[in-house]
């Protein structure tokens, strides 16, 4: 078995050895039981994904179609629907209501 591929979590080892799969690439999960050992702390690095030695060159060509996709998650490619940052109007809501509160208490 050959390393392929390092995912950022579990979860994303496992989408992508799902996709493999789907191809008809046999994958295998690796790292799953060490991300327990970390504890409360995120763990990272850990997962990966791994193929026969026959089926790297395929699953390279599948990989390279995953992480070539444009990523939902992307935070920079989300525009707030009113133009506003989602901290400025936390912000803002923060000040009228202190303002109201100091208003009508004083």
């Amino acid at each position: 078995m050959k390393d392929i591929y390092r995912a950022r979590d579990i979860t994303e080892a496992h989408i992508v050895a799902g996709m493999l799969r789907s191809r008809g690439i046999e994958a295998n999960v690796a790292g799953f039981f060490l991300q327990g050992g970390v504890g409360e702390l995120a763990s990272q690095d850990f997962a990966r994904v791994q193929v026969e030695d026959a089926d790297e060159a395929a699953a390279r060509a599948v990989i390279g179609e995953y992480e070539s996709a444009p990523r939902a998650d992307a935070e920079s490619d989300v525009e707030p629907a009113n133009g506003m940052a989602p901290g400025l109007v936390v912000v803002l809501v923060f000040l009228a209501v202190f303002t109201l509160g100091y208003l009508l208490m004083g």
